[in-house]
């Protein structure tokens, strides 16, 4: 096992910057996610710690030792890329092998210990067959075998589900953690998609355009994000963003929309932080969203996404798209008139541009009211 440090590490190609003074801490035997769109910079920062790429600032750290300079052989770090690279040509357990070889250990060893690994991964019935012959999913578990073959201080694994089906997708997720766990390995899992990183990591990094945006725990990241970028990232349906329009009143401050308001119990932590009549955006997830019977903000129905378990609705509030989820057995007509009550104890406040998170769920409670 092995901790891995990226201090203030930056990596261009040309004129694009790739990675912007990053620094990443990852704790020995950790299940570490990095997560952002396409483009982000996530593989960029796997290469960078496996010696794919040098960074031009910056430095990688193992176990507290400097290795920005060593070989990528040398670094006793496995990395599986994303289009899986086994040899067609080679039988699993000679592709599982390939590594072993390549390092001269002995026969007897390898033996061992490709046995071992197909015995970890459920794959001994497959040991002589091509790649050819394989499904998605038992090729994904070669792939994997033959980067923890090595038995490495560190495993990167690079979007290694993303052409797998939702199905498959899900028991691999699954089985992934299983195996962390039991080998103790510290993984570095880059991923585009929130429910990966959500459900299988201990924490999460969140990038854009190769800028750190956060690191923190799921839950914190879901509760807690530290921008609207980071809100909208994690979250399915994303975040409703919601403008309103800060007014004081002594100590007492009140946040208004055309169609609603919203006091706060206890403003204290946000003085100094909004000015009287700021620009600000009211974050509120889907699933705090509630469609009533009861007086509420007006809202008609735009369109309805059935998904069997729930209903994701669109909902027109002054000429804003507001997704809400719903009770599937709930009869919404499109075009339709409703009412809406958000969760106060449940409503973020981000500033105007939302690059900064002012107040989270929980933190001063909301009471929202229509004129």
């Amino acid at each position: 096992m092995a901790s891995i440090r990226l201090e203030n590490v930056t990596k261009r190609f040309g004129a694009v910057t790739a990675l912007s003074g990053v620094t990443v801490e990852i704790n020995d035997g950790e299940f570490f996610a990095v997560l952002g769109h396409p483009g982000a910079g996530k593989t960029t920062l796997l290469r960078t710690i496996v010696g794919l790429e040098r960074p031009e600032e910056g430095d990688v750290y193992v176990d507290g030792e400097r290795i920005t300079d060593v070989y990528p052989g040398d670094r006793d770090i496995a990395i599986m890329f994303q289009n899986l690279a086994l040899y067609p040509d080679k039988s699993v357990y000679d592709n599982l092998a390939f590594p072993l070889k390549q390092a001269k250990v002995a026969k007897q060893e390898i033996d061992r210990r490709v046995n071992e690994v197909a015995g970890t991964l459920h794959i001994e019935r497959l040991l002589k067959r091509k790649p050819g012959k394989l499904s998605g999913g038992e090729r994904q578990r070669v792939a994997l075998g033959r980067a923890i073959v090595r038995d490495p201080r560190a495993l990167l694994l690079d979007e290694p589900l993303s052409a797998l089906d939702a199905l498959l997708r899900l028991e691999m997720r699954a089985e992934l953690k299983r195996l962390q766990r039991e080998l103790g390995r510290t993984v570095v899992y880059v991923t585009h998609d929130q429910v990966e990183a959500m459900s299988m990591s201990d924490r999460i990094a969140v990038l854009r355009e190769g800028a750190l945006q956060q690191i923190d725990v799921p839950e914190n990241i879901y509760n807690r994000p530290a921008n609207r970028f980071v809100a909208i990232v994690v979250g399915s349906p994303p975040m409703n963003f919601v403008p309103v329009r800060a007014h004081w009143a002594g100590a007492s401050l009140e946040l208004r929309h055309d169609l609603f308001s919203t006091t706060v119990a206890d403003a204290a932590s946000l003085q100094g932080l909004l000015a009287d009549g700021a620009a600000c955006q009211l974050g509120v997830r889907p699933e705090d969203v509630h469609v009533t019977a009861e007086p509420g903000i007006p809202a008609s129905v735009y369109v309805t996404e059935p998904l069997g378990g729930e209903t994701v609705v669109d909902l027109d509030v002054g000429g804003r798209l507001v997704k809400a989820l719903v009770d599937p057995r709930l009869e919404l007509v499109e075009g339709g008139t409703v009412q809406l009550q958000l969760d106060g104890s449940r409503l973020h406040l981000f500033d105007e541009s939302g690059g900064s998170l002012l107040s989270a769920a929980g933190d001063p409670l909301f009471a929202v009211s229509v004129p």
